[in-house]
């Protein structure tokens, strides 16, 4: 064998073993996360030793035996390299995610469309965990990365199994626009009739101002002689980036007739460059970092729901915005103690398709196709020294099994659980004030909170984002939220007390603490007891600093013995399926699992 081929077959054994090794990571979160939502039920395994043991009997004879932790909330770890498949006697170690379906389709409950679409999803995440595990680095590399750079190397949502299906995308469009490729894009813009647009913005910022921001002297010429030239006027059009995908996929075939009647007018590339974060329709300018961050519809189905913009609710962006900004700018304790930074989307532009977004009953893709909203960046913001990272990079693990937390809390000097004290002092009065004083939350999951960290990574204040599609209010008639603006109510969801309460408990406690409860054990010396220990320190906490509020604390109890298990993935394999929708699914509950706080 020359050496050319030993080379090429030497190449294909390593893509290979990547391949297998992200496969079964893939195929124990599946078994683990579907046994936390009660979609399979395992049973002890009597042939084996040891009180970690169990198996899952599947269709057609079919077995799955595997060691797991059990975690909080009533989690399950599985032990990928546990992992046997028997059937008919014959025994082997299981790599596939897609054979599992497969195995458990009776026992899911699923019907064949759904369990086929399902195998769709699973494959692409599969693809892009494999692409992320061949350009993986060590934590050590991560923690010099800047916030933009590292979205790049997340793995994403950690309790959905389908967390990068991406329905739409083909693999060339992977490689472009998902923020595992790390490919910096050039954005195309577009003009369109104020008759079919309608701009918003927050006081004091006018599209002239925000132009102006966003792009410079020679593209702002070129943008406006493309229109004259055409025999346009510039001053009847709004400007706005689009998706390069959406633009191609869905704009120009659905807004044919207003790009041939000059509604629509296309007028090229800006010149910054753009790299997509995790939520994959967010991008943050890497030219120049100080410009803000756009969000642009994408009809593509990933996690939940299509990642379109609903335009009523990017019409309120700004408004929504300027109501939260004031709330945090009038009260002392959010702005002067939290310090907390509140990323606002402070413009938007929404255009509404003359037909679709006139046929109540459409699917809600077809009402959030075109449109832009431009959040405030991050790294303005920020005090000198001072570092931010998503929350969902503490959860990460490099090729060597290094967690990042870990090298966080090494770089610090300070011991694990002072490290996590310290974390959660920064993470929970902020949220816990809105909550508790305003009857407001955020979605506080890993991907919309930010922890921000000084000089010497110890954990000081929070960023907040993503307002106009996660933000919810109470039900109840709060004196504090009388004087909330029309437009403002308009478009925020109104909920119970207790289902405000689960975005904390779902969103951030059960969507990341849980997982991060059982790095700290595994790596800081932090046992589960301790670790939820000092996260109901923080909150008695901050009840003892304002006993004032007693009645609220009793109302938005998250200390109750038992709480609703939501349920993500249940979501979509039982209650929505793929079938189109008028209206984006709400998550549902699925029983109840115990409370760790409660203790």
């Amino acid at each position: 064998m020359s050496p050319t081929a030993r080379n090429l077959r030497a190449e294909a054994g390593a893509a290979s073993e990547t391949w297998r090794r992200a496969a079964r990571a893939l195929l124990a979160k599946c078994v683990g996360e579907f046994c936390y939502e009660g979609l399979l039920t395992p049973e002890p395994d009597p042939e084996a030793e040891g009180g970690d043991r169990y198996r899952l009997d599947l269709d057609h004879g079919v077995c799955y035996r595997f060691r797991a932790d059990r975690g909080d909330y009533g989690s399950w770890f599985v032990d990928d390299e546990s992992l046997r498949r028997s059937e008919r006697g014959a025994e082997s170690a299981p790599h596939d995610p897609l054979a599992f379906i497969r195995d458990a389709q009776g026992r899911l409950g699923l019907p064949g469309d759904t369990a086929g679409h399902l195998i769709r999803e699973l494959a692409a995440t599969l693809s892009a965990d494999v692409c992320l595990a061949r350009g993986a680095v060590g934590v050590a590399e991560l923690a010099e990365l800047s916030y933009a750079e590292l979205e790049g190397h997340m793995t994403g949502h950690p309790w959905i199994v389908f967390n990068k299906g991406r329905f739409g995308f083909s693999a060339s469009d992977a490689l472009r626009y998902a923020p595992e490729a790390r490919h910096q894009v050039r954005l195309p813009w577009i003009a369109v009739d104020q008759d079919l647009a309608d701009f918003n913005a927050v006081r004091n910022l006018t599209s002239q101002r925000l132009y102006t921001t966003e792009l410079d002297s020679n593209t702002r010429i070129r943008f406006g002689s493309e229109l004259v030239r055409n025999g346009f006027n510039p001053a009847r059009y709004w400007w706005l980036p689009v998706h390069p995908w959406q633009w191609d996929e869905m704009i120009q075939p659905l807004f044919g007739a207003e790009v041939a009647a000059g509604l629509i007018v296309p007028l090229g590339y800006a010149d910054d460059e753009y790299l997509p974060q995790q939520s994959i329709r967010t991008f943050a300018n890497v030219s120049h970092p100080e410009r803000h961050h756009v969000k642009l519809p994408l009809s593509v189905l990933n996690t939940m729901v299509w990642r379109g913009l609903p335009t009523e609710r990017t019409v309120a962006a700004p408004a929504v915005t300027e109501w939260l900004l004031d709330v945090a700018d009038g009260d002392t304790f959010l702005s002067d103690e939290c310090r907390v930074i509140l990323l606002g989307e402070v413009a938007s532009v929404a255009v509404r398709h003359p037909v679709l977004d006139r046929m109540p009953d459409a699917p809600y893709q077809y009402r959030e196709l075109l449109g832009a909203i431009w959040r405030q960046p991050l790294q303005p913001r920020l005090d000198p020294g001072e570092r931010a990272r998503t929350m969902a990079s503490l959860l990460h693990v490099d090729p060597e099994g290094r967690p990042f937390v870990v090298e966080l809390v090494e770089r610090s000097g300070l011991d694990g659980a002072d490290w996590l004290d310290k974390l959660f002092a920064a993470v929970l009065p902020p949220l816990l004030h809105f909550l508790y004083k305003y009857g407001i939350v955020f979605n506080p999951h890993g991907e919309n909170t930010v922890l921000v960290s000084d000089e010497r990574e110890w954990p000081t204040r929070l960023a907040v984002k993503d307002f106009v599609d996660d933000v919810n209010i109470s039900e109840k008639d709060l004196p504090e939220l009388g004087s909330l603006p029309a437009d403002v109510e308009a478009v925020l969801n109104r909920e119970s007390p207790d289902y405000l309460c689960q975005f904390i408990q779902s969103g951030l406690f059960i969507g990341h603490f849980r997982y991060l409860a059982r790095l700290a054990e595994q790596h800081l010396e932090v046992d589960r007891r301790l670790f939820w220990g000092l996260v109901a320190d923080r909150v008695l906490d901050y009840q003892a600093s304002f006993p004032q509020m007693a009645d609220r604390f009793e109302m938005f109890d998250l200390f109750q013995q038992r709480i609703d298990r939501l349920c993500l993935n249940r979501n979509r394999l039982h209650l929505t399926g793929y079938r189109d929708r008028a209206e984006r699914p709400h998550v549902e509950a699925e029983g109840t699992v115990a409370n760790p706080l409660s203790l």
